[in-house]
């Protein structure tokens, strides 16, 4: 079973490193660039772009060469941002252009296949795979609707992180709890640990299944992943919620981004 488990934590990892370093993965961020009703033009891009109601709007000539939704765009064309069913994004040459809404503001990310990241990226260090750091843990969620908790983000700014419920466990020889949040049906986390900042990046994602109707799932702190803002500068993800930072060393799970 544990040979197994590490072939699948083996395959994991190597999925996350071809993910991030995709041609327009999470390396390739070059910028987030947050729109209001006012039009102005994006650094290194052609047009005027815009925020309404509606989502990310952008006027730009024919010969510009703007693709958006597949067709060149000759005139006004609306792109719908990232939360909406009928989300659009625009091309240009290589560049891929996503429009976001993040509590209620939006903006337009750049990716660009050329970023310095994604071309000198080398991996991500990791620890070995031990089996000891996968353990049983029950979720306990909130009474009530999702709580709000107000922590600071990698852009510095302050955003509400919508959290549902809490998980139980023991880890090396610890008994311990986390916040957590719905992702669909599995539950996922921010931690930190006494590894943070130093032989790990200053926080880590946690993801854990659907837990059972009695509340039961399974934390495997092998598979602690980097944030998105490890990558890019140009992500805005949420810092570990109070109570979420622990004061043990996690050896386990992901640890930097490597340079060439």
């Amino acid at each position: 079973m544990t040979d197994k488990a590490a072939e699948d934590w083996k395959r994991w990892s190597d999925q996350r490193a071809a993910s991030v370093s995709a041609q327009h993965g999470q390396l390739a961020l070059t910028g987030t660039h947050w729109l209001d009703a006012e039009s102005v033009q994006v650094p290194g891009l052609p047009g005027q772009w815009w925020a309404d109601t509606e989502g990310v709007r952008v006027r730009a000539a024919a010969a510009d060469g703007l693709l958006a939704h597949g067709l060149l765009v000759d005139g006004e064309v609306l792109l719908r941002p990232d939360t909406d069913p009928a989300a659009g994004t625009a091309t240009l040459g290589d560049l891929l252009l996503v429009p976001i809404e993040r509590e209620g503001e939006l903006a337009l990310r750049v990716f660009d296949p050329a970023a310095p990241r994604r071309v000198a990226f080398a991996g991500i260090s990791a620890f070995p795979y031990a089996p000891e750091w996968a353990v049983p843990a029950v979720f306990t969620p909130f009474e009530g609707e999702p709580q709000a908790v107000v922590v600071p983000n990698a852009d510095g700014r302050e955003r509400p992180l919508a959290v549902t419920g809490r998980i139980e466990f023991t880890v090396a020889g610890e008994h311990r709890t986390l916040t957590v949040s719905r992702a669909g049906k599995r539950l996922s986390g921010v931690i930190a640990d006494a590894t943070s900042g130093g032989d790990t990046y200053r926080f880590r994602f946690i993801t854990l299944p659907e837990p059972d109707a009695d509340g039961r799932t399974v934390l495997d702190l092998n598979r602690a992943y980097l944030p998105p803002c490890a990558f890019s500068d140009h992500f805005i993800c949420p810092f570990p919620p109070p109570g979420n930072r622990l004061d043990f060393a996690v050896e386990a799970g992901e640890r930097q981004v490597l340079s060439r």
